[in-house]
Parts: structure tokens; C-alpha cells; sequence
């Protein structure tokens, strides 16, 4: 059933609309038209997980399609993903292996199935994490697809999408110092510059603290049935460390603030100008289940 009132993305929707028409029938333009904000969706469905915890194929792929064609504008998701990628593409679902937490088979082949859909054959695509330097598929690709879970990170703070492109250097741990600092470097080098088509921070069961290197216990994930998709990684990053601070600071009842710091994101914009980090430059989009939001 359709909730009584306007939603929040209908009241953006709305204040546009008004502030566009504004500026249309004034007959002197005071002011300039706001920038275009970066655009984040946020999907989330309580029926991704059965009672074990795995993801559910079918609803991973309804997700996907209602965030793209949220994220695009398109009418349908096959439409949306053809708006991303062309039949000619070599393309490259990066994902994260991690033994703990990885990003799941089901949503690794969600991704699979949405590039198909666009046309792209199956002998020109690969799924892969610390081998990507190796895959011939990466070696060849045109187009990246950028997936992973997002988590506490002992070295960055956090572990999410600018991070998860770490294996495309031989020397990863080269980027640990200060606190991972200068990971979006890695954006910028020939293996993936410019070709990363769309990310995905899973946040199905994201792990909100650790101690340590490799830290986890399962007291510190929590079912969110979530995902983050955009085009800018470091929006899409900025909003999942928003939801992971707030989760934290519902767990121990007070600001515990990540050790280290995840500082790599905020200079990812700053230093480095790879994508927006300020919330107020991202016009979060919000779809599905809205309980424990923490937004």
C-alpha cells in the first residue's frame, strides 16, 4: 500500500518543479540555478534475505533495476543498463573476496545477468577480485563494474568502493600509510581510469566495527537489505560511512568514532578531485523499505 503524504524524493521532485518555474516566469533572474547535485540511490527490500542470511537472486535483481532506472532515468532497467554499457564492451564486475564478508555470489551474478541484458556476451565478461591484474577479461575491458560490501577497516577506517580497487596495483599495501589517504591515486591509473560504468556498495549485512587486522564477529553485522548504487564513487562512499557512523552511535549509545579514521574518502574530493563527499552536493534517492533508515 502506497504510504498517505508526499515522499522525500517526490518533495525534491516538487521544489524543482517550483523553483524551475521560478526562474522561468521572472521577468529579472535574480539568481543563478542551483549545480546539478551527484545522485546516490538507496534500495533496500526486507525479502532479500532468506532465514540464513543468503541473498535472494530474484529480489537482488529487482533491486538493481529499480535503482538504475532511478540512478538514469531510464523507463525500464534492461534500458538502463544498455544506457551503460554496449554490446562491444569487455567488461569487468570487480568484487571483493574477503572471506568474512565478501560480495555474495548472488549479487556477483545479479550484476552478470544486468550486463548481459545489455547486450555484452558472456565470453566478455569476467567477475573478479585479487586476480584482476591477471584476468585477461581485466587486461581487455573497456568497462569496470565496481562491487563490494562495505565494513570497518583497520588500515582506511572503511572498507567500500574507492578501496575496492586496491588490487589493481601490485603493491597494494603501498597505500596503507596514513591511513589509506591516498587511495582514489589508484582512479587515475591506466588499468581502470575512465571506465567504470557503475558502483554498488552492498549494504545487505555490513560490519559496523572491528579490532584489527581481518576483524570480524558477527555481533558487529547487522541486516540492513540494502544497496548503494551510483556513478561517483566517493558519494556512493560518503553515504555508506554516514550509515555506518549512525549504527555505530546506535550500538554503544554514544559517537565512537572509527579507528583509523576513514579520511580517505573526504580526500578523495578534496586532494584528490575524483568524485563529491559533501552530503550537501548528493541528492540521496531512497527506494523500498524504510525501517532503521538511518538517514
Amino acid at each position: 500500500m502506497r504510504p498517505s503524504g508526499i515522499t522525500r524524493r517526490e518533495f525534491h521532485v516538487s521544489l524543482a518543479a517550483v523553483g524551475g518555474s521560478l526562474l522561468l516566469s521572472s521577468p529579472r533572474r535574480l539568481w543563478a540555478a542551483p549545480a546539478a547535485k551527484t545522485r546516490v540511490v538507496l534500495v533496500r527490500n526486507a525479502d532479500v534475505l532468506d532465514a540464513a542470511g543468503k541473498p535472494k537472486g530474484a529480489v537482488l535483481d529487482q533491486m538493481l533495476g529499480d535503482a538504475l532506472v532511478a540512478l538514469t532515468g531510464k523507463k525500464t532497467a534492461r534500458e538502463a543498463w544498455q544506457s551503460l554499457l554496449k554490446p562491444t564492451d569487455v567488461v569487468g564486475i570487480k568484487t571483493n573476496a574477503w572471506k568474512y564478508l565478501p560480495t555474495t555470489p548472488e549479487l556477483e551474478q545479479a550484476l552478470k545477468r544486468g550486463v548481459l541484458s545489455a547486450g555484452v556476451p558472456d565470453a566478455a565478461i569476467g567477475i573478479d577480485d585479487r586476480g584482476v591484474l591477471r584476468s585477461p577479461i581485466f587486461q581487455k575491458a573497456t568497462a569496470l563494474i565496481n562491487a563490494r560490501p562495505l565494513r570497518a577497516h583497520h588500515w582506511a577506517g572503511v572498507g567500500s568502493l574507492i578501496k575496492n580497487y586496491i588490487m589493481f596495483v601490485p603493491d597494494p599495501a603501498s597505500y596503507h600509510g596514513d591511513s589509506c589517504a591516498d587511495l582514489a591515486k589508484i582512479w587515475f591509473l591506466p588499468p581502470v581510469k575512465g571506465k567504470t560504468r557503475l558502483n554498488v556498495l552492498s549494504l545487505l549485512t555490513p560490519q559496523f566495527h572491528g579490532v584489527g587486522p581481518h576483524s570480524f564477529h558477527p555481533k558487529y553485522v547487522w541486516r540492513y537489505y540494502g544497496l548503494l548504487v551510483g556513478f561517483d564513487p566517493v558519494a556512493v562512499d560518503s553515504v555508506g560511512l554516514r550509515i555506518l557512523v549512525a549504527k555505530r552511535r546506535e550500538h554503544f549509545g554514544e559517537d565512537r568514532p572509527l579507528v583509523p579514521p576513514a579520511k580517505h574518502i573526504q580526500l578523495a574530493d578534496t586532494r584528490h578531485h575524483l568524485g563529491t563527499a559533501d552530503p550537501a552536493k548528493i541528492e540521496l534517492v531512497t527506494l523500498g523499505y524504510r525501517r532503521d533508515l538511518l538517514l
